[in-house]
């Protein structure tokens, strides 16, 4: 029995890397930093080329009608280029939401939207993952009221769906009357996050599923494993940066590499990550066969992540000394990335929490 990636999924994941790597340098990455957006116009187009935004949209929608898998191996190559593009949202958990919660019409009429890259979405979740205490929104038949804050891929959205804690979603058209947006820069420049509010906004309500919130917490698990194989990306792209930088950095007549040291991290790095593959993918396709581990392994996915790759950050960080804090190399993208998803859709203590009630552990 083979525990891997079938030879199709890697070359998914090779194709994408060899786009990035032509398309997405890390002077790519600064400009969208400073600008705060989160969106590479011209990167997400030519990831329409590679139709990259139909991953997870069936076939008859005009999407190529993969799995959160697929979605996953892509997740990890654009965290490994700190790609500034709106993967999350408008790729993985807005097909989700609209395939759990969606009708037959409202999926024929968003999802070719979608995967032609003409809808691209924000998400927020209120009373899911936590906040302030500020958000709360109301429905009254088809009227959005109140506030969502922390919704996610919310730079340059063509429209935002937002979950209420009943597992209903609504969706609404990001310049419609009565929805003011305030964009609030994070840790990481290329993925801020934004507070709306929403004044009676007529609102598409998607309630078709037969359990809202359970479809609700199903699009959440989706989010969290795409979150925790974008971190796996961005930490492995750090241990090899620091890899290379130990091979050519000379000090006292010698690569620092050849020191014991320095071995030492960059092994315990590599260690660490390893495992990390296999534990993200079972995630990931836990999710597409709906097993009954999906949301045991989301939350566990996400927190191991969380943690290793923050270990991972500070150690690739160490390696290269004073240059690693530096713009000029460039290294801090990844390490603000890494920060950022730590902190979404859940830290790890919250996704060990839900991790622990669902085996029964807590009240």
């Amino acid at each position: 029995m083979e525990f891997a990636l079938s030879h199709e999924q890697t070359l998914l994941g090779e194709s994408v890397r060899s786009f990035l790597r032509d398309h997405c340098p890390i002077e790519a990455v600064r400009a969208q930093a400073a600008t705060g957006t989160g969106c590479e116009e011209g990167l997400w187009r030519g990831l329409l080329d590679l139709g990259v935004q139909g991953l997870l949209v069936p076939e008859r929608h005009g999407g190529t009608g993969l799995g959160l898998l697929e979605a996953a191996v892509v997740a990890q190559a654009l965290g490994g280029a700190a790609a500034p593009v709106p993967f999350l949202c408008s790729v993985a958990m807005a097909p989700l939401a609209l395939l759990r919660s969606g009708s037959a019409a409202q999926q024929d009429r968003w999802l070719p939207r979608i995967a032609g890259g003409e809808a691209r979405i924000a998400m927020g979740f209120v009373g899911y993952v936590g906040g302030r205490g500020g958000a709360a929104l109301s429905l009254d038949r088809d009227r959005l009221s109140g506030a969502a804050e922390a919704v996610l891929d919310a730079g340059a959205p063509t429209h935002f769906l937002v979950y209420l804690p009943d597992g209903r979603a609504a969706i609404l058209g990001a310049g419609d009357a009565g929805v003011s947006v305030a964009l609030r820069r994070t840790l990481d420049g290329t993925r801020p996050l934004a507070e709306v509010a929403f004044d009676g906004v007529e609102a598409e309500v998607l309630e078709a599923a037969a359990d809202p919130r359970a479809a609700a917490l199903q699009v959440l698990d989706a989010g969290r494993v795409v979150l925790a194989a974008d971190t796996l990306g961005a930490a492995q792209a750090m241990l090899d940066r620091a890899v290379a930088w130990a091979k050519q950095r000379v000090q006292f007549g010698r690569v620092i590499g050849s020191f014991q040291g320095v071995k030492h991290m960059c092994a315990d790095m590599a260690t660490m990550l390893e495992p990390c593959h296999a534990f993200v993918w079972h995630a990931a396709y836990a999710q597409d066969t709906r097993s009954a581990e999906a949301r045991l392994m989301a939350c566990h996915a996400k927190a191991h992540l969380d943690e290793v790759g923050r270990e991972v950050a500070r150690m690739a960080t160490e390696v290269h000394g004073g240059m690693g804090f530096t713009d000029l190399s460039g290294l801090h993208y990844w390490l603000k990335r890494i920060g950022f998803n730590r902190q979404v859709l859940g830290g790890p203590e919250r996704c060990r929490e839900e991790a622990a009630a669902l085996q029964g552990w807590t009240a």
